[in-house]
């Protein structure tokens, strides 16, 4: 047997029902064995180091969703991580070695599924970029953008939630296919985090332009007037009314890459869309996709991101929670606002 130390958890304490609040959550101290039990064949133990906050985990703590599988009461949540690997019994990686992929919200994790687990290969750059840039949110950008909008230079693009985990790299990444890229960010209206986002978007990640949509009453007008002549492109992270109002300003042959639907997580009651009759009379093209189905192009989308990266042709900005006990509010941040890039927690640095 190997040494028993304590493990912090994030435990899930409530089913939520609309809202999330730091309350359905709790903090536990549990212990675990630094060694994997004998006849568990192809695991990792791991030491988490990142933990990854991102809008769908709502999803899995309600206790019925049609999305993916709920988080069991008095369990551990569960997400995106960088990790280091203490323990393996599994072919593909070795004590030693550096991990991003799912992990539990907690200090160390038996990792029996490891279908989503990858390993870290460029080391000379933060650790911290696995749970955003290099990790899930970069992939969902990569590949909402390439595979699911088909840009063309010179199209007219609009990114809600632009300044989020995932939308802040699609603005860039269509910046470099030639598009002109406008992007909404949110927070309470005129409040100091909601200048800081549209500053954000227009000044360090090259958005052409960009708005505070809380600050806006009337969206079909606030598109008319960031697009006079239409969007060729939607890239959906919000749903809703926002959805209902870029359909009467799509362009004839516009595409809607639908990633998320923020606007929605938290209602007991999901909103109806109007304006769906666009889809056919200006023939759009609006397509759903989860980045689940598409890992196996993980590789090319390396083989693209890491050179601009590190030629500086695009950046990421991350708002950084410090210890697994800042991790239940910062979670909930997620769905006010309140964070300002791609919301990341410490749980260790390696």
């Amino acid at each position: 047997m190997g040494e028993e130390i304590s493990n912090k958890q994030v435990i899930l304490s409530n089913y939520v029902k609309s809202s999330v609040k730091e309350s359905d959550m709790s903090l536990r101290t549990s212990k675990i064995q630094l060694k994997i039990p004998r006849g568990c064949d192809g695991a990792v133990l791991v030491k988490n180091l990142y933990l990854s906050c991102d809008p769908y985990i709502i999803q899995s703590m309600k206790k019925r969703n049609g999305y993916i599988a709920s988080f069991m009461l008095d369990s551990p949540i569960s997400g995106f991580g960088v990790s280091k690997v203490l323990d393996s019994t599994h072919t593909n990686f070795k004590t030693g070695e550096l991990v991003w992929g799912f992990t539990g919200w907690e200090e160390y994790s038996l990792i029996k599924d490891t279908n989503i687990l990858f390993k870290v290969h460029d080391k000379d750059l933060p650790l911290s970029y696995y749970t955003g840039i290099l990790g899930m949110p970069g992939m969902t950008a990569y590949v909402g953008f390439f595979e699911f909008c088909s840009p063309k230079k010179g199209d007219i693009m609009y990114v809600s939630a632009a300044s989020g985990a995932v939308g802040q790299l699609v603005g860039q990444f269509a910046k470099t296919a030639g598009c002109y890229v406008v992007g909404s960010a949110g927070s309470k209206e005129k409040s100091v985090v909601a200048l800081m986002k549209v500053d954000l978007l227009k000044n360090k990640l090259g958005f052409d332009e960009a708005f505070n949509y809380k600050e806006e009453q009337d969206y079909d007008a606030v598109l008319k007037r960031y697009f006079p002549d239409g969007i060729d492109i939607y890239f959906d992270n919000v749903g809703g009314k926002m959805l209902e109002a870029v359909l009467n300003n799509m362009r004839l042959h516009g595409r809607v890459a639908v990633c998320g639907m923020i606007s929605q997580y938290c209602l007991e009651q999901l909103e109806g869309v109007h304006n769906l009759l666009y889809l056919f009379t200006k023939r759009i093209r609006m397509e759903g996709y989860t980045v689940s189905d598409h890992y196996h192009l993980y590789p090319k989308f390396l083989e693209m991101v890491v050179p601009l990266i590190k030629e500086e042709k695009i950046t990421y900005v991350e708002d950084i929670a410090e210890g697994i006990e800042s991790a239940p509010g910062a979670l909930v941040g997620l769905y006010s606002g309140r964070n300002v890039g791609k919301q990341v927690v410490v749980v260790a640095r390696e």
